[in-house]
């Protein structure tokens, strides 16, 4: 297919090991998880989680604006504000009209809409926000980012659960080759770590629950793995045309070479058992981009530490790459980021292209004996990456994949 290549040109970042982008990497090559006991969650059957920390988000966004926003919404904010930045762009200077925006998630606002019922229960219509609306809808990660960067081109918020990052990076290539924009700032933001959606998860049997150290628990690929461990995050980027980036000497971080996209079509939260339509998914990324399966040099998996979605991604793994390429799971890590996981990873892998190192699993000293596959474990694996490839499956059959390569 002839179409303009497209640079990722920014890339901004705050996850449970860091504030930006650096922090976040250092945090996820030294393989330890942060996750912990949340006091708000007090009396759940879940209450520990890996959470953002260590910094005011109200100072840090400033302004008065910052009283109408949800916490997804100020991640989403601080890691636009970081990524422009990293691309060496300033909103002052540019045509806001040729400016997109697409920013997913998965649950948005839950956690505020939970805010706002429980106030209006308790204490009456008056002790609820004037705000509560903007606290809740999932597109105000997109409108608030437009807002402040002047953007007023398309704008847009894609949900398909925790796919939902790759879907953004997918649309807005997409705007940018149909020439819809010349920039879009895309990725994807959650936080869910309030008792509503701990309590559901925990009903649903997919999170793991207490055994020991909250850190411990999330050990995608192994053989005792026992559920996922809750994440929030963000991670957002730019992206533009390549030959739009080499006319102002932007050094791109990658090139975003293709995307595929499913849908299993089977059940609303398990995958397909056969684990083809995703395996359709990551085929299709790879037309897209015109490699053939031995190209890829690295597998970012979706990795959520649960015993049958992991079962599932490993078959893939060793039937789409039989040459076995070094495979990492971040989620070991940071904990399922949600609706912003597939954005987090996206960029990690952005940086395994660039660095030449691919971040170990967390708590994993080798795959289950049944998995074919190369796991990075215990220490990161330095090794030059040139392609690579990212997987986000969500709930819904949602499947997605992105390739990545070095410019």
């Amino acid at each position: 297919m002839n179409r303009p290549a497209v640079a990722v040109t920014g890339l901004g970042m705050i996850t449970p090991v860091g504030n930006d982008t650096d922090t976040t990497w250092d945090g996820v090559c030294a393989g330890v998880s942060p996750a912990r006991t949340v006091p708000e969650l007090e009396g759940c059957a879940i209450d520990f989680a890996c959470t953002v920390s260590g910094f005011d988000l109200d100072d840090a966004v400033g302004g008065r604006a910052a009283f109408r926003m949800g916490r997804y919404v100020k991640f989403a904010v601080l890691a636009a504000r970081e990524a422009v930045a990293d691309a060496g762009l300033d909103p002052a200077d540019w045509d806001g009209s040729r400016v997109a925006v697409v920013v997913g998630t998965s649950s948005g606002g839950s956690a505020g809409l939970t805010e706002q019922a429980v106030a209006l229960d308790r204490r009456g219509p008056g002790a609820t926000s004037p705000a509560g609306i903007l606290l809740t809808i999932p597109n105000m990660p997109a409108a608030e980012i437009a807002i402040r960067m002047g953007a007023t081109g398309p704008s847009l918020a894609p949900c398909t659960a925790c796919s939902s990052g790759v879907t953004a990076l997918s649309v807005a290539r997409d705007l940018l080759v149909t020439g819809q924009c010349d920039l879009a700032i895309a990725g994807a933001t959650e936080s869910i770590v309030f008792p509503v959606a701990m309590t559901g998860f925990a009903r649903s049997g997919a999170a793991a629950t207490r055994d020991g150290d909250p850190g411990r628990l999330s050990r995608p690929f192994a053989a005792d793995r026992a559920g996922l461990v809750m994440g929030e995050g963000a991670a957002v980027m730019v992206l533009e045309r390549a030959d739009d980036a080499r006319a102002r000497a932007a050094v791109p971080r990658a090139l975003l070479a293709g995307t595929g996209a499913t849908t299993d079509a089977h059940h609303p939260t398990s995958p397909h058992p056969s684990g083809a339509v995703a395996r359709a998914a990551v085929e299709a990324a790879l037309r897209d981009a015109d490699w053939a399966a031995a190209d890829v040099e690295h597998v970012n998996a979706h990795g959520t530490s649960t015993p049958l979605g992991d079962a599932i991604e490993a078959a893939l793994i060793s039937r789409a790459y039989p040459h076995r390429p070094p495979v990492t799971a971040p989620k070991g890590v940071l904990g399922h980021c949600m609706g912003a996981a597939g954005a987090i990873e996206a960029g990690l892998t952005i940086l395994t292209l660039q660095r030449g190192v691919v971040p170990p699993i967390a708590n994993l000293d080798a795959p289950a004996p049944e998995f074919d596959m190369d796991c990075v474990t215990q220490q990161p694996r330095h090794r030059p990456v040139r392609r690579a490839v990212s997987h986000s499956f969500g709930f819904g059959g949602h499947n997605a994949v992105v390739a990545l390569q070095r410019p």
